[in-house]
This record gives structure tokens, C-alpha cells and sequence, in this order.
């Protein structure tokens, strides 16, 4: 998987950050799902590699209970964990027990479940 997420790194729209995240969605079935971090000078505008794999996942019909694994790369060496809103759609879009890897090019990895990364979720539980 390292490679496909390095190789992806190249796909990434960043002329602002230069900050090249990718990520790979694996469904239950074996199917990947990629996406990288597209950025727009409208900040606000700009999606992150994690929400742009799951959204790409969730829009070729597949569900919540099919996603098994997501997998993280940042351009550097150091191990980039997903940010609050995509951890927000991360434990909205994937069972607690998926499993996600954060990567860096060297192979280091580190792996946490969505419940882990996620402890205390704002749901839609929390909207009634």
C-alpha cells in the first residue's frame, strides 16, 4: 500500500501548502478508493485527502458497513494525523472497529481503529 500512496501523492492539488496528503479507502470486498488533498485559494473551499477518498467511496454506492480500512500518506517523514473534520466524517462514514493506517515513505506506520481516533464522536444521536 506504500507505494500506491506515494505514487498518489503526485495527484494531490496543493500549489498553496505544498502539504501532499494521500489516502486509500478499502472496502470489505477488496476494492480501493483513492483521494488526495485538493486545494482551492479559498481556503474554506479546499478538501483533505481522507474525506475526498471516503466521499469517492460513499458516491460508487457503497455503505458505511463495506469500508474495512483507510490508509493515510502525507508528503514528508512524519506520521500526519486527519484533522477534526475529517475525523468528524471518518466516524460518521466507518464503523468504530475499520481500522486506519497513518503512513510515512520510509514505512513507518502507525494504526488506529475509528474508535480509537475518534472517542467521543458528535453523531446524529447528538442532533435529537
Amino acid at each position: 500500500m506504500k507505494e500506491k500512496l506515494i505514487k498518489l501523492l503526485d495527484n494531490s492539488y496543493s500549489p498553496y501548502s505544498k502539504f501532499r496528503v494521500s489516502a486509500i479507502v478499502v472496502t470489505k470486498d477488496g476494492k480501493e478508493f483513492n483521494g488526495v488533498n485538493v486545494e482551492n485559494a479559498s481556503y474554506g473551499s479546499t478538501i483533505c485527502a481522507e474525506r475526498c477518498a471516503l466521499f469517492n467511496t460513499i458516491s460508487n454506492g457503497y455503505k458505511k458497513e463495506d469500508i474495512e480500512q483507510l490508509y493515510l500518506m502525507c508528503d514528508n517523514e512524519k506520521l500526519s494525523m486527519p484533522c477534526f473534520s475529517c475525523r468528524q466524517v471518518i466516524s460518521e462514514l466507518m464503523p468504530d472497529n475499520s481500522k486506519i493506517f497513518v503512513m510515512n515513505h520510509s514505512g513507518k506506520c502507525q494504526e488506529f481503529t475509528v474508535k480509537e481516533l475518534c472517542p467521543y464522536p458528535f453523531n446524529g444521536d447528538d442532533l435529537k
